[in-house]
């Protein structure tokens, strides 16, 4: 692929960000711009819409998505979850890592490049602010170099502030989707009595800000598995962004008289050797031996990692597209065609073809769905009110006055709803009836819990082993929720 030896292998002996003494070496890329980058702005434009409104959408008086580690409740566009969920959350768990799994072995770092929220902040929101405080790569390098005078220290000045006003920004709304905006409006109204609050606020905000402002692609590539995943995840299938060495190579720099440079003509009526009398007329038959990659080093210009896609997959690259956009304009100016830095597999590019669809992309992708499917169904069915019975630890049975036999219960709820949920029990397989102790609540309020004692009253003739299993149905009005069962002891009867 790459002409030199050393030029091949010698791009793994660092990364872009450490210098050769173990310095950082901060990267400036060029400002992007093209089909696919544009198309990128559009998407992180209706990301970030999203990101700062979810929040203050409401459902049922609650918040539509909410995650609460610190109460343990969760709700996921309107659907709580409390920890006795905690075997979906299992379960999606799996299905999040299979997903991933093959959705990388599919499309390599696609979510990367195009959803990944380090991403979307760090090249739409802050890199764009970068550019217009600090001006292009030149101008920021000219910066970075100049000595502290006016000119330096104001730019540094407002590029601070707004940095650090963007990340506490974020750090609010991060703060809103863990405990509900509406508790954080009222946190900032009387800062004085959540200094608790304050103080993580601060945190995020700082945590923010030293990632955007000073840690930056490091994130991408020293702190997140991800990268290091798509060692082993990636085959010669996979889809990512890709350099086609069997049209770049071999490099060389472009001329304006390349055209008029001695050729390998196959046409018929060249007559002598050399450049081929009928240049124009016959140049579809004619094969030049340099390749279509110019040596330019446009694409690595634009990188925000700082490598050199020819050199092929790396663990750096986030597949942002920038590279693409930049050889394309690169190609069009040459009159070349446009994709030699493309989305397409090792394969494609090795044997010559089109990216396609194969059967193992297709047979992948229904798993993927299917996956997705299996997870919003868990999610649509699980029961709205959770229902633990135990028989009273301690106590066997009771024989009553009337010759009847109880047992004690402890019923415990949950209610999973944004509504109150009054209920009945009945028996269901066997006569005999249920008497609460004490009030007896027979109500459960919403996104809450409660506990109800009852006991269980059986004729004696119903029981005829030492343990008879009941099945008791909790009702709404004339609605059955759910049935439970139990185990209810009595003596044994001998025939």
């Amino acid at each position: 692929m790459i002409q030199d030896a050393d030029r091949n292998s010698s791009f793994r002996d660092s990364v872009a960000t450490i210098k050769k003494d173990g310095s950082r070496n901060y990267i400036h890329p060029k400002r992007p711009k093209g089909r696919l980058y544009n198309k990128r702005t559009v998407f992180s434009i209706f990301y970030l819409i999203v990101f700062f409104t979810l929040p203050f959408i409401h459902l049922y008086g609650e918040p539509l998505l909410l995650l609460n580690v610190l109460e343990r409740k969760f709700i996921i566009f309107g659907l709580i979850f409390w920890p006795q969920d905690f075997f979906i959350f299992g379960i999606a768990m799996l299905t999040f890592i299979v997903f991933v799994i093959l959705f990388t072995v599919i499309f390599g770092r696609l979510f990367c490049g195009w959803a990944c929220p380090q991403t979307i902040f760090m090249e739409m929101v802050f890199r764009k602010i970068e550019y217009w405080i600090d001006g292009d790569a030149a101008q920021q390098k000219q910066l970075r170099a100049m000595p502290w005078n006016g000119t330096k220290i104001a730019k540094r000045t407002v590029k601070f502030i707004v940095f650090f006003s963007v990340s506490f920004i974020i750090a609010n709304f991060f703060l809103a989707y863990i405990i509900g905006m509406d508790k954080l409006l009222g946190y900032i109204q009387t800062p004085a009595q959540s200094v608790g609050t304050l103080v993580s606020l601060l945190v995020f905000t700082c945590v923010f800000f030293f990632v955007y402002w000073w840690f930056r692609e490091q994130a991408c590539i020293v702190v997140c598995p991800y990268g290091r995943l798509q060692g082993v995840l990636l085959d010669k299938n996979s889809i990512v962004v890709a350099y086609d060495h069997r049209r770049g190579e071999p490099r060389g720099k472009y001329s304006k008289q390349q055209k008029e440079e001695k050729h390998d003509c196959k046409c018929t009526d060249c007559k002598s050797e050399g450049a081929c009398k009928k240049l124009e007329e016959h140049f579809d038959n004619i094969q030049p031996k340099q390749g279509d990659c110019i040596d330019c080093l446009a694409c690595v210009r634009v990188c925000p990692t700082g490598i050199d896609i020819r050199n092929g997959t790396q663990l750096e690259c986030v597949n942002c597209t920038a590279c693409i956009d930049a050889c394309d304009a690169i190609m069009t100016s040459i009159k070349k065609p446009a994709g030699l830095i493309r989305y397409a597999s090792e394969k494609s590019i090795s044997d010559g073809v089109q990216l396609k669809f194969t059967g193992r992309i297709k047979a992948y992708s229904v798993v993927l769905l299917l996956l997705l499917i299996f997870l919003a169904v868990l999610m649509i069915t699980r029961t709205d009110l959770d229902a633990r019975l135990m028989r009273t630890s301690g106590m066997t049975y009771t024989s009553l006055p009337d010759g009847r036999i109880a047992n004690l219960y402890n019923l415990k709820l949950a209610n999973k709803t944004h509504k109150d949920i009054p209920f009945t029990l009945k028996l269901e397989n066997i006569k005999g009836e249920i008497t609460p102790v004490g009030s007896g609540k027979t109500i459960v309020r919403k996104e809450d819990y409660t506990n109800l004692q009852f006991f269980v009253k059986l004729n004696r003739g119903e029981v005829r082993n030492w343990k008879t299993i009941v099945k008791i149905g909790l009702y709404e009005n004339d609605k059955k929720l759910k049935t439970i069962e139990a185990k209810f002891i009595g003596p044994e009867v001998y025939e």
